[in-house]
């Protein structure tokens, strides 16, 4: 079972994660979007976060893919209260 954190704002959090780790594939924000039905500047907001946390990472310029932290919180194998933002 999955443990967020106050840091999170579910369900988004969990569907933008889900997403990477569903399709294996790097994304864009705009990709992501079209598929969890939310607006482009909302999903940009989230990244920005999960970039924070470390559950997800930027690959390069609007390119993001999920990290093995964001793996093993899908996986319910850790707490998300557990996770500290990168300084």
């Amino acid at each position: 079972m999955r443990k967020s954190a106050d840091w999170m704002q579910l369900p988004i959090d969990e569907r933008i994660l889900e997403a990477f780790s569903t399709s294996g594939m790097i994304l864009s924000p705009a990709v992501i979007a079209k598929n969890i039905d939310k607006s482009r500047d909302e999903v940009n907001r989230r990244l920005s976060v999960l970039v924070e946390y470390g559950v997800v990472t930027r690959v390069e310029r609007g390119y993001y893919e999920i990290t093995e932290l964001g793996e093993q919180y899908l996986a319910g194998e850790i707490d998300a209260n557990s996770i500290e933002p990168d300084s």
